[in-house]
């Protein structure tokens, strides 16, 4: 019984696998010439056949699945157009509207920020850039570095310090 369940499997990974290489080429020429961009088209062809592996079982007539594939392209693409749409009009319909308490950057501050953290060891920098600017945890940092979660604390720790040192200040 297992065995059987196990070779249905197997039969249809390999029958997608086929299916993949016979109809993916067409399918992300049709995607790029409706959405010009090769990167997204191949990233909505991925996604139809993501689509579409759960629904395989299903067809009726396998004959058919080209004409399900091409439609789940034009509705991927459908899709990305009418989202980037809303997500323009939210921007545009925010930039418009003035921010409260609004601060321009001070760039001589930054220019210094920027200067101070250069100052910085390379470790040093590295800690603080993953930890307030990527927002990691220490021990994503301590991963990402190679050292313990207490290195990373000193790390953060001597950094803090130096760039105090260098800016003057809290």
């Amino acid at each position: 019984m297992i065995r059987t369940v196990a070779s249905e499997q197997s039969k249809k990974r390999r029958r997608l696998a086929e299916l993949y290489l016979s109809y993916s080429d067409g399918a992300v020429r049709l995607a790029y010439l409706m959405t010009g961009d090769r990167s997204l088209a191949e990233d909505l062809v991925q996604d139809a056949f993501v689509k579409l592996a759960g629904r395989f079982a299903d067809l009726r007539d396998p004959g058919a699945f080209e004409a399900y594939l091409r439609k789940t392209v034009v509705n991927l693409a459908r899709m990305h157009f009418r989202r980037k749409r809303v997500e323009r009009a939210y921007v545009d319909r925010e930039g418009r509207e003035p921010r409260r308490n609004a601060v321009l950057p001070d760039l001589a501050t930054h220019d210094e920020m920027k200067e101070a953290l250069l100052s910085l060891p390379s470790r040093q920098r590295a800690a603080l850039v993953l930890r307030y600017y990527e927002d990691l945890s220490e021990t994503q940092i301590a991963d990402i570095l190679r050292c313990r979660p207490g290195t990373v604390k000193s790390l953060l720790s001597r950094g803090m310090v130096g760039l105090r040192a260098h800016i003057g200040g809290e």
